[in-house]
């Protein structure tokens, strides 16, 4: 069973930062800069941290993968990208 995760990062080197932002686009939606939307099963998540730690430094960068519940309603404000009204996103 699949559950919902929004994935946020810091990364201080821009090396780094290029190898966990290519690793989660293969797995999310990109919303925001260092923040993607993830529809992961418990062992795609377990091997998306286990991936993830062997690519930062967990002295100098911070991840945080938080769960959501599965229905969710997005207020987008300002003048990021927009999601069309009536429109959900869906990862298989």
């Amino acid at each position: 069973m699949k559950a919902n995760y929004l994935v946020c990062y810091d990364i201080r080197d821009a090396k780094r930062l290029s190898r966990v932002f290519r690793h989660i686009k293969q797995r999310g939606v990109h919303l925001q800069y260092s923040v993607f939307y993830c529809r992961l099963t418990w062992e795609g998540l377990v091997k998306l941290k286990e991936q993830l730690r062997s690519i930062i430094n967990e002295k100098e960068d911070d991840v945080r993968i938080y769960p959501l519940p599965s229905e969710i309603k997005v207020e987008i404000m300002g003048c990021g990208d927009r999601v069309p009204d009536g429109v959900d996103i869906f990862l298989e």
